[in-house]
């Protein structure tokens, strides 16, 4: 079955109004929200969607969070807790970032597209 725009954004707006926190990931988070930063002062983030258009829903905050050093990260995941919660899926960033020292990472953009 092929939904129209208008049923995506359905879709991704009930989406958006449980997967209120996100995480980042040293590797494919896959299906479970595997490789999940862990260390320092590092936590998951509040996150706040636009309303879906076009098939996509688009971050409206950009969370930023601790990275412990010696830290890759390479994709992000989209939470219901800041802590346990069901996972519900993610993605890979833009671009991966390394950390030799601690430091801090912007999420820019993780949108959702369903195609």
């Amino acid at each position: 079955m092929a939904l129209s725009n208008a049923g995506k954004n359905v879709c991704l707006d009930a989406l958006g109004g449980v997967a209120g926190f996100v995480s980042l990931h040293t590797a494919d988070p896959g299906t479970t929200g595997a490789s999940e930063v862990t260390g320092g002062t590092y936590a998951r983030k509040s996150h706040t969607w636009n309303a879906a258009s076009s098939g996509n829903l688009d971050n409206s905050n950009q969370p930023v969070f601790d990275v412990p050093a010696s830290t890759t990260v390479t994709h992000f995941g989209l939470w219901s807790a800041s802590t346990s919660g069901t996972f519900y899926g993610g993605g890979s960033l833009s671009a991966s970032e390394s950390f030799t020292a601690a430091g801090q990472y912007t999420l820019t953009d993780c949108d959702v597209t369903l195609t």
